[in-house]
């Protein structure tokens, strides 16, 4: 099996090379690390070109999820995952872990993921954990599988949706779930962390504007009664844990 690793970047110079160590480093050979990048005017490209592995794919986009839908595009592995500028595989062996578990019929391969700092110091475990069986109906209960710890089968991989700038991945893992349903595929829990996870990403910063996208998604997929009755849990599971 091969993987593609995708990685989107604009201006990543602080935070590129971690990734592409964390690629480099794999035991397991069958990867392509694919960077699609912005059009960056910072040290980021220079930073790329250092590493023989990578390749490197730079012009401007419109935006963070206009960039994936052009990794999808370009990706040639037979499972794909988006790791950002930041996020490294949890080891060295992390990627020859998952190709043990992968098969032609798997829908799509999932783990755990650890939040760290930018020193890559563990800081804690997600507070959503994947469960052992994932079906697309899971995630009414929210985004169980980080993005970054979840590896599709390439026949499966649908394009983003660009009408959501901030949580077209939370209705993209849903609807590829569903197409891998509908071809009769399965999804396999990787029982170990896949992925450490920079803190502060791009929709924690925009948290209100995210959940927001979340209601429209949830509604679509699964009612707006659900919706609404979803996120009054949230709220209240929120409150009970301060």
């Amino acid at each position: 099996m091969k993987f593609s690793i995708i990685t989107v970047t604009y201006n990543a110079e602080d935070t590129i090379e971690r990734t592409l160590q964390s690629v480099a480093q794999q035991t397991y050979p069958h990867i392509e690390h694919l960077i699609i990048d912005g059009a960056s005017t910072d040290k980021t490209l220079e930073i790329a070109h250092r590493y023989s592995h990578a390749i490197l794919h730079s012009e401007p986009d419109h935006g963070l999820y206009d960039a994936m839908n052009k990794g999808l595009r370009l990706a040639t592995g037979d499972f794909l995952c988006f790791l950002n500028a930041g996020d490294t595989l949890h080891n060295n062996e992390t990627l020859a872990h998952i190709a043990v578990a992968a098969t032609p019929t798997t829908a799509i391969l999932y783990g755990d993921t650890h939040i760290v700092d930018a020193d890559g110091h563990f800081l804690r475990n997600r507070r959503l954990t994947p469960p052992e069986h994932l079906t697309w109906r899971s995630f009414k209960e929210g985004m169980l599988v980080c993005h970054q710890a979840f590896y599709i089968n390439r026949q499966i991989a649908l394009p983003y949706d660009l009408q959501y700038r901030f949580s077209a991945d939370f209705d993209w893992c849903i609807r590829c779930m569903k197409e891998g349903e509908q071809h009769g595929m399965t999804n396999r829990y990787v029982k170990e962390p896949l992925t450490d996870y920079l803190a502060e990403g791009m929709t924690t910063a925009n948290h209100k504007a995210s959940l927001c996208e979340r209601f429209r998604i949830m509604a679509k997929h699964y009612g707006r009664l659900t919706a609404i009755t979803q996120h009054i849990w949230f709220i209240f599971r929120a409150f009970v844990k301060k």
